[in-house]
């Protein structure tokens, strides 16, 4: 049992480069995942503007299931049971390819858009109505107005709540380790198991983990006073 505290067996050879290469894997699925997330929840946005009853019931029924099912249950739905109603070649290909990361993107981007969307919804609440007329009034089409219009307004609006789900997103890569995903803290329990020094091994995750999403924070701060400047001239 080790009784001193000691860093050097954590941070080099063989197991600093698995805790590198696991903070390399979880911004990896960050910035994969955000990205699919953002897309989803654009769509759903835009989908939720267009008028239609039943679309709109429909996105409200996708927001409400990905709120409220916790995010492990829909990450291990995702990886064990749906592969089994796929095909064989598919399954075959992500396996190969690399399901871990695949599905825990998917799952991990499909729940964080519910939160987005949310936010986007938020920020188009606050922007008159008269931007859309004005915008259509200027010759510009549905999907137009949306792009280039309501969605960047309504981005600013929001920029603090997408954030604070940006951070969240993050923190919640480490999910990924009920699957098999060498991410951060799969890494880190590796080495751990290995060196047993428990300390040590969670404690360089910790800081990781608190440096990054303090990054993401202050990143955010940046741009939000960013936006202010350009609304106050």
């Amino acid at each position: 049992m080790n009784t001193h505290f000691d860093l050097g067996p954590i941070l080099s050879g063989d197991y600093g480069k698995q805790i590198l290469h696991g903070i390399e894997m979880t911004l990896q699925l960050t910035v994969f995942t955000w990205l699919l997330a953002l897309a989803i929840a654009l769509a759903l946005v835009t989908i939720r503007l267009s008028g239609s009853v039943i679309a709109g019931r429909l996105v409200a029924a996708y927001v409400s299931y990905h709120r409220n099912v916790p995010t492990l249950v829909q990450l291990m739905l995702w990886y064990f049971a749906i592969p089994t109603v796929l095909p064989p070649e598919l399954q075959s290909w992500l396996a190969d390819f690399g399901a871990e990361f695949i599905f825990a993107m998917i799952a991990l981007g499909l729940c964080e858009a519910a939160f987005f969307s949310e936010d986007l919804r938020s920020g188009l609440r606050a922007i008159p109505t008269g931007q859309m007329e004005a915008s259509r009034a200027l010759g510009l089409g549905y999907i137009r107005s949306i792009v280039y219009v309501i969605m960047p307004q309504a981005i600013r609006n929001c920029l603090p709540s997408l954030i604070n789900h940006t951070v969240t997103l993050f923190k919640n890569t480490s999910l990924a380790m009920a699957i098999g995903l060498a991410e951060l803290t799969y890494a880190t329990r590796e080495v751990e198991n290995y060196t047993y020094r428990t300390f040590e091994s969670y404690l360089v995750a910790t800081v990781v983990y608190l440096f990054f999403s303090l990054t993401l924070m202050g990143a955010g701060a940046l741009i939000a006073r960013h936006f202010s400047a350009e609304n106050a001239r």
